[in-house]
């Protein structure tokens, strides 16, 4: 099976765009030419500053988990083994209820 194609520049601006734009970002209100005076970024710096992002950064975060040694710390089990909206049906699918 052969390995998926990383996207193109223009697909990864495509989806930046869209993902700012459903949380109501609009980069074209960002100036075009750099203001010294503000320091604001440019539309372009913004653009690679996240496509930069979105290239590196979640593959780094979703392969994190908190440094844990021995039983796991009350955050960490909480996070592994979320409460269960049903648990009476999940411990009967599984058969844990028999053993009660």
């Amino acid at each position: 099976m052969s390995q998926p194609q990383p996207p193109t520049q223009e697909q990864l601006d495509a989806y930046i765009r869209t993902r700012l734009a459903l949380a109501g970002v609009d980069l074209d209100l960002l100036p075009a030419q750099p203001d010294p005076v503000t320091g604001v970024p440019t539309r372009d710096q913004a653009l690679r500053s996240l496509r930069s992002f979105v290239t590196g950064g979640p593959a780094a975060i979703a392969g994190w988990a908190p440094p844990v040694t021995g039983t796991p710390a009350a955050a960490y089990a909480q996070q592994a083994a979320p409460p269960l909206l049903y648990p009476s049906i999940t411990e009967a699918w599984t058969g844990k209820a028999d053993a009660r």
